[in-house]
């Protein structure tokens, strides 16, 4: 099937859904009265949300800051996760005491640390970048330190017998080799800092996706909360597709895996 027509297929099968999401609308609540209008929310009433929060400019406000708080947490946690990933590599007591911990802090939902961010740093911008490091850095981690084991122990030897050691050890042989498995790890730490921002956000008032969640919450605006939720999900989704996918693939065609 070519790009055109998967294209085609797809957008074919999502008109058809939003078709018979407001099909089911209409039928459950001005029919048979079976929902609440305030308590379903149909694609007309979301469309309408959406034109309303462009016309405040108020989306573009939520994305932008949503987005740079995401980015900066991401970004953090990246740093610290390969921190966090090599030394799990270099020491084996580290890998033997400290992992098992890792894993079990990962488990964690990201709303866990809502309370230590608001005791520790307020309602302020470093408490939602707080609880977007702590929901994805741990994730993180353990991708890095996976990868890095999955390097086949002969380019080390055959590295080390040319004379590389080091730092020059990790960044001219053991990250080039460990870079499909690397990326597929920071694609998934990229998720979880996405999901975790959302944690962060719902509990400040400040500008952002969260925010705008919780205003339609309290409003009981189920439009907007169903807007704000779709936003969300293709927000994410471009980011990976359009980053971390592409990426991927790039490595993977010039290794010669695809």
């Amino acid at each position: 099937m070519t790009i055109a027509k998967r294209v085609l297929v797809q957008v074919i099968f999502y008109i058809l859904l939003i078709a018979i999401w407001q099909g089911l609308y209409f039928i459950g609540v001005d029919i048979f009265k079976l929902w609440k209008p305030y308590a379903f929310p149909h694609p007309l009433g979301v469309f309408e949300s959406l034109l309303l929060l462009i016309q405040r400019n108020a989306l573009f406000n939520a994305v932008f800051f949503s987005m740079k708080r995401a980015v900066i947490g991401y970004l953090i946690s990246v740093v610290i996760g390969f921190f966090i990933g090599i030394l799990l590599i270099k020491f084996k007591i580290l890998s033997d005491t400290l992992k098992p911990l890792i894993l079990g802090v990962q488990t964690l939902p990201s709303i866990c640390w809502v309370p230590f961010a608001i005791l520790w740093l307020g309602l302020t911008e470093a408490a939602i970048i707080f609880v977007i490091v702590m929901g994805s850095t741990f994730s993180i981690a353990i991708a890095v330190s996976m990868g890095l084991r999955s390097v086949n122990p002969i380019y080390i030897k055959a590295a080390k017998t040319m004379g590389a050691k080091g730092i020059a050890l990790y960044i001219k042989v053991i990250f080039p080799a460990s870079l499909p498995p690397l990326i597929s790890g920071l694609k998934q730490g990229w998720s979880f800092a996405w999901r975790s921002l959302m944690a962060g956000e719902v509990m400040t008032a400040t500008v952002g996706l969260g925010q705008a969640l919780t205003m339609g919450r309290d409003l009981a605006d189920i439009n907007k909360v169903m807007l704000i939720i779709l936003i969300t999900i293709i927000l994410g989704v471009l980011i990976e597709k359009l980053v971390f996918t592409m990426a991927e693939n790039k490595v993977l065609k010039r290794m010669g895996l695809a």
